[in-house]
């Protein structure tokens, strides 16, 4: 790109006029006094892979991709990270000034350090993880708390052939457990993580029983409308710490926007204000 072209960015999706990193990334070019922009683009299925080889003639640096296209950019990018192949899916790409396209997965990123900002005090090795959930955010979830060194994850879907897929693909450290028991893995974990869209405002509450939470343990929720679900709630009145899941798609966003416009983003509490805007 010439030094003169404004670098462009922004998200890909359908529908995409819910995501917030439009505001996320728009408030860190302005905090940063960079030149650019981030848009948001409704892109069908059928158009994917035209309007991915179009961007860079454009100017677009690079992308994030939200649902429903996660998993088809991983047969149309030229580089994919191990992580990402690890996921089976990519949330932002690269474009490369010698034309090839580059896939990563950051939410698994994203989800590690949003929980070492909410609970410092976090030790990966202290105990057992029970998750809920067996869609795509789960898969980056598992991948990110095994490389972290969790003993072993107690992974429960109402689908359980999902969940007995993913443990197949992660390994040994993951125990499926039964839908209708899943109120009994929480009294074993130290962190509990909602990966799941239970609980998502237009969506079914999570009908799991959490009297079995322990003291002091960690409870986070992905689903970040409403901020304070019921699980986080019902946590917090338990003696939990909990994370919100704001946080995640704040840190996921950090390393997209580095690589893309060159300057490494703070997530502070002025980004949680913009993304809540």
């Amino acid at each position: 790109m010439s030094a003169n072209k404004i670098p462009l960015a922004g998200v890909i999706g359908s529908p995409i006029g819910h995501s917030k990193s439009p505001q996320i990334h728009q408030h860190w070019l302005k905090m940063l006094g960079l030149d650019g922009f981030y848009i948001p683009m409704d892109v069908a299925p059928e158009n994917l892979r035209d309007a991915l080889l179009m961007l860079p003639k454009m100017g677009f640096v690079g992308v994030n991709i939200t649902v429903p296209h996660k998993e088809a950019v991983m047969d149309i990018a030229d580089l994919i990270t191990d992580r990402a192949t690890l996921i089976g899916a990519a949330n932002t790409l690269i474009f490369r000034k010698d034309g090839k396209i580059h896939a990563d997965n950051t939410d698994g990123y994203g989800f590690i350090e949003n929980l070492k900002s909410g609970a410092p005090h976090w030790d990966p090795k202290s105990g057992p993880a029970a998750v809920f959930g067996a869609g795509g955010a789960s898969r980056a979830v598992l991948a990110s708390l095994l490389d972290a060194g969790v003993p072993e994850i107690l992974l429960t879907n109402r689908t359980r052939v999902r969940a007995e897929k993913l443990a197949d693909d992660f390994g040994k450290r993951i125990r499926v457990v039964d839908w209708v028991q899943a109120g009994n893995i929480l009294e074993d974990a130290t962190l509990t993580v909602n990966t799941t869209l239970l609980g998502m405002i237009g969506k079914q509450e999570l009908r799991v029983p959490l009297d079995g939470l322990r003291k002091g343990s960690i409870v986070t929720d992905l689903v970040y409308a409403p901020l304070q679900t019921k699980l986080l709630s019902t946590a917090q009145e338990m003696g939990c710490t909990t994370v919100d899941g704001l946080g995640m798609l704040l840190h996921q966003a950090v390393p997209a926007f580095e690589r893309w416009f060159g300057k490494r983003p703070v997530v502070d509490s002025a980004t949680r204000a913009a993304a809540l805007r």
